[in-house]
């Protein structure tokens, strides 16, 4: 592990060796369970953290993980007298399995119907024990050899294995946060549409995510069983379990380590110390903290504790990022552009052929037998006016869209109607009209999520993420946060984004929009110099006087048909071409 990963686990073990000074010198048995409970509830609240904190969806039924593996280690113990330590780990591949089987079909949904979706699972569970006859399940005690059986006389070392625990999957935790996993999970959470057009199969990464995450939650739930001695469906499966590993994560900080860590040992010993002093008059109290929790999380400190701690103390401390540490960008006058004579000039080769492509939307036609081919080093023009289709074709070209009819062939293969992820692996990279960053990730973080597709290594991704941020001109400010760029910049950082992955050809939609007359000239003049270099672009824009100078041809589009297609000159004077922008009162002035 290198030493920044190592001192990043520093405050980690500081906290672990001050909580274990802490529990050993406490002896009444409540106390030191109450101190066994917070590292537990940190766990689960962490296995949930990892899918529902990095991805963004947000799941009601983790209790569904956590009451497997309290039952299998209940059950173990009972039918075949296995020991907790073989049963912990079984567990958490059962928890893993359960994962699998609940995220495939789930994955499906999104937003709320997600949530609702996941909420029914530890319900039909609960019912189904129920059903079983294991209302309440209690472990044999093991008198002859309570060390196999996990069973102390001294309940300190409960509090022991707990923390040993959470320290193990914080370990894990980082080890996701500092790797492609972490980043792909990051990226999906801020924008999933842009982690697909960036080369990530969100599917499998969210499927990675969630079994991991019931295998925690699995081996948590049955190391919650030993530490009990009993179980029964309410106590596993019940909604306020969920709610529970929902609400640490919350209170503290959603997508990171320290939130469920924070939030379980603020609210736990609360939790506990009012249920025990006040639950007989008010039974329910603990939901009644969890509830009040969130309320406040809502009110105060919407991202939780750790993010709310994190951003006063970058406000207050942090050096601000002024416009004198940008990066020069090369510049240009749109009116003074010259087609300056590329090194590698488009070749006869076809990377992609389009062949009578079309898509409907209910009765409206927004793409009708369009057909084009691209040339190697070529850069083509797509223009037409508003609701002309042209953004409909690039979503067909790149899989958002699957056509109703036709064929997109990229070096003679048949991609239509693959996934945006696979598009990418293919050698087409995107950007957008409506600019897709990753907000909480830097510059750099966000072109490496580019860069996976196209890398073997994280040292790799990130090598080439910095060769792409330097061939737009931000490596000056390649460590700001992307939801703090200015809109020349988030243009920039999408083409470095795309860039980093080694694409062969570029889809550029709307690269201009936004931008002020100066900062167009800069884009331009980037996108100048990736012409020259030999790269094959697609390019959508409205900026004429740019585009008759980059271009090396045009294909013009018109209530979703091509209505002519050729070198800039000849299309600019086209008389259909005249009538889409301006008006038919227009053509009797086009120039002959």
């Amino acid at each position: 592990m290198s030493m920044p990963a190592l001192r990043s686990l520093l405050p980690a073990l500081v906290f672990t060796a001050i909580y274990a000074a802490i529990s050993l010198n406490v002896s009444n048995s409540y106390y030191q369970l109450v101190l066994t409970l917070v590292p537990v509830w940190a766990v689960f609240g962490l296995s949930w953290n990892l899918l529902s904190g990095y991805t963004g969806l947000i799941s009601f039924g983790h209790a569904a993980f956590f009451g497997i593996g309290a039952y299998a280690t209940a059950l173990g113990q009972i039918y075949f007298d296995l020991s907790p330590w073989l049963l912990i780990p079984i567990a958490a591949l059962l928890g893993g399995v359960a994962g699998l089987l609940i995220g495939y079909p789930t994955f499906r949904l999104q937003g709320h119907y997600f949530a609702l979706a996941m909420l029914a699972y530890p319900l039909a569970i609960l019912y189904v024990f129920e059903w079983l006859g294991f209302q309440e399940i209690t472990l044999p005690i093991k008198r002859d050899n309570p060390i196999a059986y996990m069973q102390f006389g001294d309940p300190r070392l409960y509090t022991l294995l707990a923390l040993a625990m959470m320290l193990a999957t914080i370990l894990l935790t980082r080890l996701v946060e500092r790797s492609r996993f972490g980043m792909a999970l990051l990226a999906i959470k801020q924008n999933e549409a842009a982690a697909e057009a960036a080369g990530i199969n969100t599917l499998a990464w969210k499927l990675r995510a969630i079994s991991l995450s019931g295998a925690i939650a699995g081996a948590i739930g049955a190391f919650y069983a030993v530490v009990l001695l009993v179980v029964t469906p309410q106590s596993v499966f019940g909604m306020l379990v969920s709610a529970q590993a929902l609400t640490v994560a919350m209170f503290g900080g959603v997508g990171t380590v320290w939130g469920p860590v924070i939030g379980s040992a603020i609210l736990i010993p609360l939790a506990e110390t009012l249920n025990a002093e006040a639950g007989s008059r008010f039974p329910g109290i603990q939901g009644v903290i969890f509830g009040l929790a969130i309320v406040c999380v809502i009110l105060v400190a919407p991202e939780g504790l750790f993010w709310k701690l994190r951003d006063l103390y970058r406000k207050r401390f942090a050096p601000k990022a002024g416009d004198a540490q940008r990066a020069p960008m090369p510049t240009a006058s749109i009116t003074t552009l010259q087609r300056e004579p590329r090194q590698r000039p488009a070749s006869e080769d076809i990377v992609l052929e389009v062949q009578n492509l079309s898509r409907s939307f209910g009765g409206l036609k927004a793409v009708q037998d369009v057909s084009f081919k691209l040339h190697k080093n070529e850069i083509l023009g797509i223009i037409g006016p508003n609701g002309a289709g042209k953004t409909t074709v690039f979503n067909l070209l790149n899989g958002f869209l699957r056509p109703d009819r036709g064929k997109v062939l990229i070096d003679g293969r048949d991609m239509s109607g693959q996934k945006p992820h696979a598009i990418c692996e293919a050698g087409i990279g995107r950007t957008f009209q409506v600019m897709r960053p990753f907000p909480r990730m830097s510059i750099l973080d966000n072109v490496v999520v580019g860069a996976y597709v196209a890398a073997k290594s994280d040292a790799q991704a990130r090598q080439l993420a910095a060769h792409a941020v330097s061939r737009v001109g931000l490596s000056a400010v390649a460590g700001r946060l992307a939801g703090e760029l200015s809109t020349k910049e988030l243009r920039l950082m999408e083409l470095a984004r795309a860039l980093a992955g080694q694409p062969r050809i570029l889809l550029l939609d709307e690269a201009l929009a936004g931008l002020g007359h100066g900062e167009a000239d800069e884009v331009v003049a980037v996108i100048q110099q990736l012409a020259r270099d030999g790269m094959t672009i697609a390019i959508i824009e409205h900026t004429m006087q740019a585009m008759v100078r980059l271009v090396d041809s045009f294909l013009v589009l018109d209530h979703g048909a091509v209505i002519t297609e050729g070198e800039p000159e000849a299309v600019t004077r086209d008389s259909r071409v005249i009538e889409a922008y301006l008006g038919k009162k227009w053509v009797a002035h086009a120039p002959h």
